[in-house]
């Protein structure tokens, strides 16, 4: 399968990267799976693997220490846009967050960047809402279900990895 070139863009900072070292594991309208090392050198994370729900509004990465113990499962607001011509996917961070630690605290990050890229300017009133709304969505769905079905599509590619 002919994968596309992926692209993280952020707004704080104002950046797009492309994601050279992600390996595309799987890739469907609805999910893509992909399997990564952290671009800079960290104590806290060596490499992971995400699971991007396009039509939720989100992302999900397990993080991995170097001993491949879990770090943290981190959630991203995000949205996309796919160039079929250019056969490029660039995930736009939406900036709000959610962090579960191993211990199962729960921590919500960024709004304060959320709300500073609005006031900025840097998104319009849409990007807010959508972003908004894919968050309430991802803390309904924890609040309700639990993690462990948002996580599976990561795991069942780990456990198939190692046989």
């Amino acid at each position: 399968m002919n994968y596309p070139v992926l692209y993280r863009k952020r707004f704080i900072p104002d950046e797009c990267v492309e994601l050279k070292d992600d390996e595309i594991l799987k890739l469907d309208e609805s999910v893509m799976i992909t399997k990564w090392k952290a671009l800079k050198k960290r104590s806290d994370i060596c490499n992971g693997y995400s699971c991007y729900y396009f039509k939720e509004g989100y992302k999900i990465s397990k993080f991995l220490k170097a001993d491949n113990t879990l770090s943290r499962w981190y959630f991203d607001i995000i949205t996309y846009d796919r160039d079929t011509k250019s056969n490029t996917l660039t995930v736009i961070d939406l900036l709000a967050d959610v962090i579960i630690f191993p211990d199962g605290k729960m921590k919500i990050d960024d709004l304060d960047e959320l709300s500073e890229a609005f006031e900025k300017k840097l998104i319009n009133e849409s990007l807010l809402k959508k972003s908004l709304l894919s968050l309430n969505r991802l803390l309904n769905e924890i609040y309700e279900n639990g993690i462990s079905s948002l996580t599976a599509p990561i795991e069942e590619i780990i456990s198939g990895q190692d046989q």
